[in-house]
């Protein structure tokens, strides 16, 4: 299974069927408390990370942010680990911009995001811990592009895959995607069939009785 088949395969899913494979396979990725606070759509993709620290501390001359955008692929997904604890924006409205024009799917900021109306302007989908006015101009900065970042408390890779929705966000390691891809489509499939019984009248308890309780065994 290529990447772009993976990529494919996960935009057909959500995240909690994710998820749920991933609690099958006792495998780590689930995140909480990340939400979409520009456009509510579901992305998923290719990961590219991004670390920033505080100004003055970081090596990089460059903008925050750009290295990941010139280097991301249609269809990617930009996730910035911004923890100085800092209240500053890891990103705003003029790299929505760019990351548009280059078809990024959306991004993902573990911290404050920033110029939420022109990313709702642009449909472009953005994730945050949270928002704020304050510029990261001065205050944060770019550590590095490309290297292991951490979001939650999920260890996350350049080139890891990620699937997030209005439920939250879930990571899966490049080694584990196609058998966890997998575990998800089964579980959705099954999903599907309890959701057409409770439509057809299925007493709840029957539909929600043992097959729901068995779906995340092997």
């Amino acid at each position: 299974m290529t990447e772009e088949e993976i990529a494919q395969k996960l935009n057909r899913l959500d995240a909690c069927a994710v998820s749920d494979a991933l609690d099958r396979l006792r495998l780590e990725g689930a995140v909480s408390g990340i939400a979409p606070f520009s456009v509510a759509r579901r992305i998923a993709g290719r990961v590219r990370t991004v670390e920033l620290g505080p100004a003055g501390t970081a090596p990089s001359p460059r903008h925050l942010c750009t290295a990941a955008i010139e280097a991301g692929q249609q269809g990617d997904v930009i996730v910035i680990e911004q923890r100085t604890g800092i209240e500053a924006a890891g990103w705003g409205g003029i790299l929505s911009m760019g990351a548009a024009a280059k078809a990024i799917a959306g991004v993902i900021v573990e911290g404050p995001a920033r110029d939420l109306d022109e990313a709702v302007a642009l449909d472009f989908p953005v994730y945050a811990r949270s928002v704020t006015t304050r510029t990261a101009r001065g205050r944060i900065a770019e550590i590095s592009s490309g290297m292991p970042i951490t979001v939650g408390t999920v260890a996350v890779a350049d080139g890891d895959f990620v699937i997030a929705d209005r439920s939250g966000v879930v990571f899966i390691k490049q080694r584990d995607a196609r058998r966890v891809i997998e575990a998800a489509a089964q579980i959705a499939a099954r999903e599907a069939a309890m959701a057409e019984a409770a439509r057809s009248g299925e007493p709840m308890a029957k539909v929600m009785g043992a097959d729901y309780e068995a779906m995340l065994k092997r």
